[in-house]
């Protein structure tokens, strides 16, 4: 089993891993963090597949897929 951790912190919601991921278990947050961004969130953490596709994606490298 794969697990995903978001570092929300630094997350500026451009989305991009939202479209990469295969098994759609990523949505924008509804809370804004300290920079006033709406960070990425795992909606569905048990359908990871670990592809990394998001971790990959993520221009500020805030994601981290561990298998």
């Amino acid at each position: 089993m794969a697990s995903i951790t978001i570092n929300t912190a630094q997350c500026k919601g451009c989305a991009l891993c939202i479209s990469a991921c295969p098994k759609n278990i990523i949505a924008i947050g509804t809370e804004s963090n300290r920079g006033g961004y709406f960070s990425a969130e795992v909606v569905q953490p048990s359908s990871c597949i670990g592809c990394a596709r998001c971790a990959i994606m993520c221009p500020d490298c805030c994601i981290t897929v561990m298998k």
